[in-house]
């Protein structure tokens, strides 16, 4: 079975994580759909261990083959949620064979557009998988998924080599716990690689310093007719505080290691208001300094209106792990060496977003992060391709194979 025949089927799977419930793991009751899925179809493989804890994370081992017990134990992880930025219920992948590097109607009036996604065009004579403009594809991050159990299966059908092997797939990494519960000492791999990015190109190691911030404003709701000098409108605190901050400072008009501020919901009246943001920097102070303008912000408003106007709650996310991976480089550099034995020039460039991998690294296990052919994440223009998923299961197979050969 090639990845793509995997990710269509686990694409139908509906396993949207929800935010307002992240002190529950996992978060949705659906993802136990998929982690159940899971756990049978890696059995099937000769995963024998294969099991889902009580937290919904799926684990299980390849072992080694015979005299290659004691080559480094290498790890593969992916998350089986999708994002709750779109519907991801009722996915119907769309394939078109033979691409001709145009224009895709996919439905409910959406267009996937080579003007707005010029890696299109590079797809042409390929087999385009698609949304139909209904839902969200999945691919972030169930070809992951789709991959590293095909190049499991890869490994045994072609009696490759190799070490000792971990795989998990765990929940709720959209939201940002995908690494709290994952059982380290069960998982048991020194070294790993979370396979949750984009262009089969990518091999990263930067993540952003992540943190959500959400502010909730108090008002004051008395007649307009007598409201000078009385009335605290919270709808119209909540729009000053986005006033306060940098206008340029936006997803929309940031890249590289430029950070933002992401308003990601507001809403309220004249009494009750809140507006919530997520926040990002690449670098450690910068990334300090977008807190403390935060900060900042609460304690102005609240000097204005009075203390207890405004309320506000950061959370931290996750940090950069760079740091913790610049002492294991092979593994970036084993990556970079697979991806370039087939042609496609590495890309290190750091991911203006964050992975399971960032967590873990922190805990203790190195993780960077590589690519799964896949665009356009989180809404209906998400895009993948078959021969590109082959691609990625080419790439882990070969650094299963460089571990292998590492003396």
């Amino acid at each position: 079975m090639r990845a793509y025949e995997r990710l269509i089927r686990y694409a139908r799977v509906w396993t949207t994580s929800d935010e307002a419930n992240e002190a529950v793991s996992p978060s949705t009751e659906r993802q136990w759909d998929l982690a159940r899925m899971l756990v049978r179809d890696m059995k099937e493989l000769g995963i024998e261990d294969a099991s889902v804890d009580e937290n919904c994370y799926v684990i299980g081992h390849v072992q080694a083959t015979e005299g290659y017990e004691g080559k480094t134990k290498l790890g593969f992880i992916a998350h089986m949620d999708t994002a709750p930025d779109a519907s991801g219920e009722d996915v119907d992948p769309q394939l078109h064979e033979n691409y001709d590097g145009q224009a895709v109607k996919l439905g409910d009036g959406k267009v996937l557009d080579p003007a707005q996604f010029p890696e299109l065009k590079g797809m042409k004579g390929k087999t385009l998988i698609t949304t139909d403009g209904r839902t969200l594809l999945g691919a972030d991050d169930k070809a992951g998924i789709s991959e590293i159990l095909t190049m499991v299966c890869e490994l045994k059908e072609k009696k490759i080599p190799h070490g000792p092997i971990s795989v998990a797939f765990t929940p709720d990494e959209e939201i940002g716990s995908g690494a709290h519960l994952l059982d380290l000492d069960r998982f048991g791999a020194e070294l790993a690689y979370t396979v949750d990015g984009g262009p089969t190109s990518e091999i990263t190691y930067e993540t952003f310093n992540a943190a959500s911030a959400k502010f909730e404003i108090t008002g004051v709701s008395v007649h307009p007719g007598s409201a000078r000098d009385l009335m605290v409108n919270a709808a119209l605190v909540a729009c000053e505080i986005n006033s306060m901050l940098p206008a340029g400072d936006i997803p929309r008009l940031t890249e590289g290691y430029e950070g933002f501020f992401h308003l990601t919901g507001m809403e309220g009246d004249v009494e009750k208001a809140s507006i919530s943001y997520i926040v990002r920097d690449h670098r450690a102070a910068n990334f300090q300094a977008r807190l403390d303008l935060i900060e900042h912000i609460a304690k102005v408003l609240n000097g204005k209106y009075g203390e207890g106007t405004v309320k506000l709650t950061v959370k931290h996310q996750y940090n950069n792990m760079e740091e913790k991976i610049r002492p294991h480089m092979d593994l970036v550099e084993i990556a970079k060496k697979a991806i370039s034995s087939l042609g496609i020039t590495p890309d290190t460039a750091p991911v203006r977003g964050g992975t399971d991998g960032a967590e873990l690294s922190f805990r203790g296990l190195p993780c960077p992060n590589l690519g799964t052919g896949g665009y356009g994440f989180h809404g209906p223009y998400e895009h993948i391709t078959a021969e590109d998923m082959d691609d990625e299961v080419k790439i882990l197979t070969k650094i299963v194979e460089a571990y292998a050969e590492k003396k």
